[in-house]
């Protein structure tokens, strides 16, 4: 039996290695660190200076359909506000006199066509005989002329047969182009006449911008001629700018087209758009579009400190540039700056919480 001084000292000694943090021998091991946080330099980066106008949308192509021939409106296929496929049937009229006329054409056709088939016959007799001097010179003459007037007379009929299949086609009013539908002009039932108007629409397709440039600015613009679109938040390149060549009187200002995009979401014609037209460079602190962080009425970053920590910090923001976006103040040129804004805040979290857990 032990003495009880050594079970004493035998308990004190597990109780210790117990608070130590474990079993006899072990050693404690140390967290694990986090990854280092991807982040990107703030620098002073060149960007287009641009004088801000005011433009309205319009549509690249926009018409008022018509009628080509007379006829009474058997169906209109599409309203106000449909979407229009490119050559889909938009009205159709009644077509009973255009094809009453395309089958008397065919008619006179087939008659043309034997007409012609005689004339040649006989042209061919009668010049084999004159060949044989059997005939005189004016009746070869005579059938020489016969065989050509029927010859005429079939390209005028071919001719008369190719309109009447137009006149056909007429009776089916076909959209130019893909587009919407904004004003119908007709109802089922009217009668209709070459030249009256039926329908209008406009694509949504090719749009542009129209904007009133003043004089003050119009030789930069020309000169330079590049120019955006601002709308929802973004600032969409134009593809193309022109600008007249004369003033608008009595404004003295110089209208500019600044063709958009090819489908360009989000815009419509008649909407009130901001422009920019370049006019010289300047100097912008740029950040990525996806490192910005938007709480209620709070717009930040995750600053990234040079030992590795990182802090919340508000900014004001500018103009977007493609997927970047203009800091103008909360930043300085320098900062680094959290690219995923997720895994900064887990990191700002976990320091947070060891910070109390070691209180």
């Amino acid at each position: 039996m032990k003495p009880a001084w050594s079970i004493s000292v035998c308990a004190a000694g597990a109780l210790l290695l117990t608070a130590c943090g474990g079993r006899p021998g072990s050693v404690p091991t140390a967290r694990p660190a986090h990854p280092p946080l991807v982040s990107v330099l703030v620098s002073p980066v060149s960007t287009p200076a641009e004088r801000r106008l005011d433009g309205v949308v319009e549509a690249v192509n926009h018409a008022t359909v018509a009628a080509q021939t007379s006829g009474r409106v058997a169906a209109v296929n599409f309203d106000v506000g449909d979407y229009v496929p490119a050559g889909a049937v938009i009205i159709r009229l009644r077509a009973t006199e255009q094809h009453a006329g395309l089958a008397a054409a065919q008619a006179a056709l087939r008659e043309a066509q034997a007409r012609a088939s005689e004339a040649e016959t006989r042209y061919q007799r009668i010049r084999d005989m004159y060949d044989r001097q059997v005939v005189p010179k004016a009746a070869y003459d005579q059938a020489a002329a016969d065989r050509d007037a029927a010859a005429a007379r079939l390209a005028a009929a071919r001719a008369a047969v190719l309109s009447a299949r137009q006149g056909v086609g007429y009776t089916e009013i076909r959209a130019p182009y893909a587009g919407v539908v904004t004003q119908r002009l007709v109802q089922r039932g009217e009668t209709v006449v070459p030249g009256t108007p039926l329908m209008s629409g406009v694509s949504l397709q090719h749009l542009r911008v129209v904007a009133d440039i003043p004089q003050s600015i119009v030789d930069t613009v020309r000169r330079i001629l590049k120019g955006a679109v601002y709308f929802d938040g973004r600032r969409i390149e134009a593809a193309q700018v022109t600008v007249f060549p004369v003033a608008s009187t009595p404004s003295n200002t110089f209208r500019a087209w600044l063709d958009l995009p090819e489908n360009t979401p989000g815009l419509s014609p008649g909407m009130l758009v901001k422009v920019g037209f370049v006019v010289g460079e300047r100097t912008r602190l740029l950040v990525p579009a996806r490192a910005i962080v938007r709480r209620s009425e709070v717009t930040a970053v995750y600053l990234v400190r040079p030992d590795g920590s990182t802090t919340l910090q508000q900014v004001r923001l500018g103009d977007p540039f493609a997927d970047q976006v203009e800091v103008l103040s909360g930043l300085m040129a320098g900062d680094r700056v959290a690219e995923d804004p997720l895994a900064a805040m887990q990191r700002l979290e976990a320091s947070s919480a060891g910070v109390s857990a070691g209180r």
